[in-house]
């Protein structure tokens, strides 16, 4: 494959994970229905994020290789992960392309960029042929409020509460097209019962019921909807 090739690339798992004495790695449940790989606790948590994004479609490990040339040697680049993401047939505007994402620390990145900058050079060039993007994902882009918040709701997904009292609030909120928690609260969960309904509320957000803007803090004025 060569780098300046317009071919149509379809993004498949081009090199097999294995467990190293000098990261963590392992196997994430990708929605229950894909096991990724890992080779870093970031690209977990970059995982993480991806997984909780109702926009990402999919999500891709080792996704291609990419052939670049370095003081006369031929080698090839992996990038870590290849997304892609749900499109809003109506909303042209709002197309988000699908992206190679290599994930490295910040230290690691800025310690090796010149060394590094050829091969990222020719996964960007790839990516524009394709229409993709190509991004460096460090702890400024994964480790955020937004994970933060993943993290605090993760616990609420394994609770579980009256089938009928959800579709209540479900039908609900969608008819109103959106509403902070503090007044589902009130609506639906007025004294001895606020507790539980607060935790009602953070279950159906952490199993993706509804939605939210989970960059903002967590708290009673954040505005919540049904999606679409």
């Amino acid at each position: 494959m060569s780098a300046n090739s317009c071919d149509p690339i379809y993004p498949r798992q081009m090199r097999k994970i294995k467990p190293t004495r000098r990261s963590v790695s392992g196997i994430y449940s990708f929605r229950g229905e894909l096991s990724i790989p890992y080779e870093s606790t970031l690209e977990r948590d970059f995982l993480i994020k991806m997984e909780f994004s109702l926009s990402v479609l999919s999500v891709v490990p080792q996704p291609i290789e990419v052939p670049f040339e370095l003081e006369g040697g031929k080698y090839v680049y992996t990038p870590d992960f290849f997304v892609s993401y749900r499109q809003i047939e109506s909303a042209l505007l709002d197309y988000s392309r699908p992206i190679l994402v290599e994930v490295k620390p910040s230290e690691e990145w800025r310690k090796n960029w010149r060394a590094w900058s050829t091969k990222w050079k020719a996964a960007l060039r790839i990516a524009r042929s394709q229409g993709w993007e190509f991004h460096i994902y460090d702890e400024s882009r994964i480790r955020d409020k937004a994970l933060e918040n993943i993290r605090f709701l993760d616990p609420y997904k394994r609770m579980q509460f009256d089938p009928e009292e959800t579709q209540w609030i479900l039908a609900n909120l969608a008819a109103m097209g959106s509403a902070p928690v503090h007044f589902l609260l009130a609506r639906h969960f007025m004294g001895e019962y606020r507790a539980a309904g607060i935790a009602h509320v953070w279950h159906l957000l952490a199993t993706r019921q509804i939605d939210c803007d989970i960059n903002l803090p967590l708290n009673e004025r954040t505005e919540l909807w049904v999606p679409q």
